[in-house]
């Protein structure tokens, strides 16, 4: 049965431990590129946070759930407003996963968000946006 969540990878060129800092470091990536707001901590397993953007448009609470030191970090969505569809709560259950593999002195990060599938009114819309965070700002890496 083909995976519907919505993944995709880059290569970079830092280290996995590297990245692996970069992903803990949430602030320093998801926010910003479109007005975005972050709150909490996001270092250690159940550490929240939460993530606002659109003024409003789109609001998230996340729990770190599991770390696998320069290899692997998961998030719980456990809150979420989305206020741009009608079923505002999408993300609500959802997994959020990067995944590092180091790759010739380069690192590839694959990213799932597990759950956000095509059937989901926002898919259209959070697809590109994890699209633009994840490949176009590479994580802010370079």
């Amino acid at each position: 049965m083909k995976n519907h969540d919505f993944t995709t990878s880059i290569i970079v060129d830092q280290t996995p431990a590297e990245v692996y800092n970069a992903i803990l470091n949430v602030r320093g990536w998801w926010s910003g590129l479109y007005g975005e707001s972050f709150e909490g901590s996001s270092e250690k397993i159940s550490d929240e946070f939460s993530f606002l953007a659109g003024g409003g448009m789109h609001y998230s609470k996340q729990k770190l759930v599991e770390l696998e030191k320069d290899r692997k970090v998961v998030w719980l969505v456990t809150e979420s407003n989305l206020t741009f569809v009608e079923n505002t709560n999408e993300w609500q259950g959802t997994r959020i996963i990067f995944e590092l593999f180091p790759e010739g002195g380069k690192t590839k990060v694959v990213f799932t968000h597990v759950g956000l599938v095509p059937e989901f009114e926002c898919y259209n819309s959070c697809a590109p946006a994890w699209k633009g965070y994840v490949q176009d700002q590479r994580l802010n890496l370079v």
